[in-house]
């Protein structure tokens, strides 16, 4: 039994990118693992201030709900993360939070195997790319961890689009099939 995060990073009520994450949530607990889904909305976040405190500490200066999702994290045998994607690109609110990440870098972080789940307007295969080579970056930086899978749902737009839409069959086989 693994123990899962879930992070979802939409702040939309309805929101297709947290359908994926409940959906994934659902087939890793129906494979017997322990699962917590967080989600980004309503929590307070700031941005990093680059002081770098965090590399002697493994601690972030700044107290907020960030910093309680980091110790999370940390403690994660597997992270997913869902977002929208905007511009061709993650959510700000999941990038500020890989950014405060930051004092897990140096730590004996447990997670090895990352996750990704997008939804967006758009249909074609390559509208997560860059989403996904943002999050590919961050997995970069620790040594220990890789990109396990990702699934993305394209022409979704309004909220619960997503309903019906094959991608939610994937995401849940995605969050079954983690051994």
């Amino acid at each position: 039994m693994k123990n899962i995060l879930v992070i979802s990073s939409s702040l939309r009520a309805g929101s297709n990118s947290e359908a994926l994450a409940k959906e994934f949530a659902r087939g890793a607990a129906d494979a017997g693992h322990r699962v917590e889904l967080v989600t980004l909305g309503g929590k307070e976040i700031r941005f990093c201030t680059g002081c770098l405190s965090c590399q002697k500490t493994h601690k972030c200066v700044i107290i907020d709900d960030a910093a309680v999702i980091a110790r999370k994290m940390h403690g994660a045998d597997v992270i997913a993360f869902a977002t929208p994607v905007y511009y061709y690109e993650m959510s700000g609110q999941l990038k500020t939070m890989l950014d405060r990440s930051n004092p897990l870098y140096l730590s004996d972080y447990h997670f090895r195997d990352i996750y990704m789940m997008t939804s967006a307007a758009e249909e074609g295969d390559y509208v997560p790319e860059r989403a996904v080579a943002g999050l590919t970056g961050w997995i970069d930086c620790f040594e220990k961890a890789r990109l396990a899978g990702t699934v993305f749902a394209g022409g979704v737009s309004a909220p619960h689009d997503i309903e019906g839409h094959p991608s939610m069959k994937n995401a849940y086989e995605m969050g079954r099939n983690i051994k």
